[in-house]
Formats: structure tokens, sequence, C-alpha cells
């Protein structure tokens, strides 16, 4: 098996580790994620499916890894974005909290009222756990910038094998 070959079941793993990591420290390490933590697990999520798709379909490699490109970069700035907000340097969104099922058709104002009472915020702008100084949205942006260099990569690998007579289609 070539690098080509590997690459898919690398960045694979590596997504599928990274969402693990996520909601390990969510359901085990007991941090409640904002909603940027949340938004920053779909590019995984995306990844992991694409990933899958061009290991049973190998013949779109090249394409999948342009969609693999694009979906590392959304993540990367996903990162930058909330790292950004979590270090001051820019506002983040106002409604920045964890979404919940609140309610539903039949619940009444009062309901809803004691739900959110009762509810904890989780503030994008403060980060509930940090190494080395950075936060897991730091993380998730190197991650997904190395993730993203890779998926280039080998895009640009498929791009020059295209060409040769021994490619393999």
């Amino acid at each position: 098996m070539n690098t080509q070959e590997k690459l898919p079941y690398l960045l694979l793993g590596a997504s599928a580790a990274l969402l693990l990591g996520a909601y390990g420290f969510e359901f085990l390490g007991g941090l409640a994620p904002c909603q940027l933590c949340y938004y920053q697990r779909i590019p995984h999520g995306v990844a992991v499916v694409l990933c899958a798709i061009v290991l049973l379909r190998p013949a779109r490699r090249r394409e999948i890894l342009a969609l693999l490109s694009l979906v590392y970069a959304i993540s990367t700035a996903l990162g930058v974005y909330h790292a950004g907000i979590e270090w001051q340097w820019w506002p983040g969104p106002a409604s920045c909290s964890a979404a919940g099922g609140w309610g539903g058709a039949s619940a009444t104002l009062e309901e809803l009222m004691a739900q959110l009472s009762a509810a904890p915020v989780v503030r994008c702008d403060a980060a509930p756990w940090t190494l080395f100084g950075l936060s897991l949205a730091g993380y998730n942006a190197l991650f997904s910038f190395g993730l993203l260099a890779l998926s280039v990569a080998g895009l640009k690998q498929t791009t020059v094998n295209k060409g040769s007579p021994d490619a393999a289609p």
C-alpha cells in the first residue's frame, strides 16, 4: 500500500480521534461545550464520511481530497475564530451558549422560563481547559491545519500522478 492509499485512513483516523476526544472531554471530563465547540465538530464528522467514501470509491480520490481540503480549511478557520474569541482578539457571537432541547410545542411559558433559568450558560469567550496556553479550540485549529496540509499534499500528488501513464484509475 503506497502513501496515496494510506492517506484516507490517516485522515479518517485523525478526524475520528478528534471527534472522540471532543466527546470524551464532554462526557467523561465534564467540560460542557459552547455553541462554537459544537460547530467545530461538524467538519470532522463530514471528513469521516468523505474518507469512508474514498475508501469505498478510490476512483473518486482526487475529487474527495479536494472536498476534504475545503472541509479542513473550514475547520481551521472555525478553530482560529473560536480561539481568537477566547483570547479576546475579537468579539464572539451574542448567542454563544450551548444549545439544548428547549421545551417543545406543548411547553408553557412558565416551563420554558424554568428551563432557561436552570440551564448553565457555556460561554465561547472562556476556555474551560488549556494546555501550554492553548485551548481545545486552538488545538483544533492546529490539528485541522495539519490535516489541511496533508489533504492538499495528497491532492497535489493525485494531480501529478493523473498525467503519468502508470497512474491508477
